[in-house]
């Protein structure tokens, strides 16, 4: 039986996980002395949905951070479901449909020079925006042709979604709810998370149409609420007995996505919908190639291998670029995970 954790996390020894508890405190005791008196941490080990470990330095339990870029994978899982449920018609549904409002952004306006939205940019899809491939206002690159990591194309994506609830409106972005009712309906209530939100703007010219392609969506979350979210993407979108993302649309999502395995170099093959993966063995050679992540700036990190229930999360950490957690955390961490099949 799956177990899911109610307002507080049942534990479980090392031993009992998998681990061999012997080699977990020696991966606790060298980030210690890695992060030095001041540095700072939370990690969290999950299996079987019960705690295993907590390793904390210089941050709270409960202290709510910004995911950053980590709630991108939050932004595909509200798609999955608006989906799934018939809002929308399909991940290749355009976006202008729902969102014309993105095209508003004639040349001075954008975030850069050169950067606006092009004539091309009319046809993207919700499919290419959460694959980073949707060129948008990026001149050179067609819609879907490019894998480029941008945020401007999610705020267009969570815009053109909080829209189709009432709750983004481009004359008064500032005080427009966004994505925030959704999140609320759809992930944090069903898996009983705490979390919180924010907006947030680079730092533009004047001119630039901030109210058309800005405002980010951000959630701040404590490292258990972050550990919810990976149990629930490591059952497949399944939290008790409700299936409260699409399992089918979660397995894609966390595979390599289809425009970067057709067109982009093999080093790229990395990123799905809004989750980093190691389907295709680019980003983690050492890691288990059934794995994936949210990751986001700040060190927050959200891994999930499914095959062998184990979430790990760091947030903050000594880690900040997500491939360094190959052999650095998520390294040490399995070459003390003793598979349970060979447990004598």
């Amino acid at each position: 039986m799956t177990i899911y954790p109610q307002q507080e996390w049942q534990p479980i020894s090392a031993s009992e996980a998998g681990f061999a508890p012997e080699k977990l405190a020696a991966v606790e005791a060298a980030l210690r002395s890695q992060a030095g008196a001041d540095g700072r941490y939370r990690v969290v080990i999950v299996q079987g949905g019960r705690l295993v470990a907590e390793w904390y330095q210089g941050v709270g339990r409960e202290e709510q951070l910004r995911l950053a870029s980590a709630t991108k994978s939050l932004f595909s899982s509200i798609l999955g479901i608006l989906i799934d449920e018939g809002t929308l018609p399909s991940a290749d549904a355009p976006l202008f449909d729902y969102y014309p409002e993105f095209m508003d952004v004639p040349e001075g306006t954008g975030p850069k020079p050169g950067r606006y939205a092009y004539p091309k940019d009319r046809t993207i899809t919700f499919r290419q925006l959460i694959s980073n491939t949707s060129g948008y206002m990026k001149p050179g690159e067609a819609p879907g042709q490019v894998f480029n990591y941008q945020t401007y194309g999610m705020n267009i994506l969570t815009h053109a979604l909080a829209k189709l609830h009432g709750d983004y409106d481009s004359n008064d972005p500032a005080e427009s709810p966004g994505l925030m009712p959704l999140l609320d309906e759809k992930l944090r209530k069903p898996i009983g998370a705490q979390w919180g939100y924010y907006k947030a703007n680079f730092d533009l010219p004047p001119q630039a149409r901030i109210n058309i392609f800005g405002y980010y969506d951000g959630v701040k979350a404590s490292v258990l609420d972050m550990a919810r979210l990976g149990w629930l993407w490591c059952n497949w979108g399944k939290w008790e007995d409700r299936q409260v993302i699409p399992e089918a649309w979660l397995r894609e999502a966390t595979a390599v996505a289809p425009a970067i395995l057709a067109r982009a170099p093999q080093s790229d093959w990395r990123y799905g919908y809004a989750f980093w993966t190691n389907a295709a063995g680019q980003l983690w050679p050492a890691l288990p190639r059934a794995s994936f992540a949210a990751s986001g700036a700040g060190s927050q990190h959200i891994w999930v291998w499914p095959e062998r229930d184990l979430v790990v999360v760091q947030s903050p950490g000594i880690f900040n670029d997500q491939a360094e957690l190959d052999g650095g955390l998520l390294g040490q961490l399995l070459n003390a995970f003793i598979r349970k099949e060979e447990r004598p």
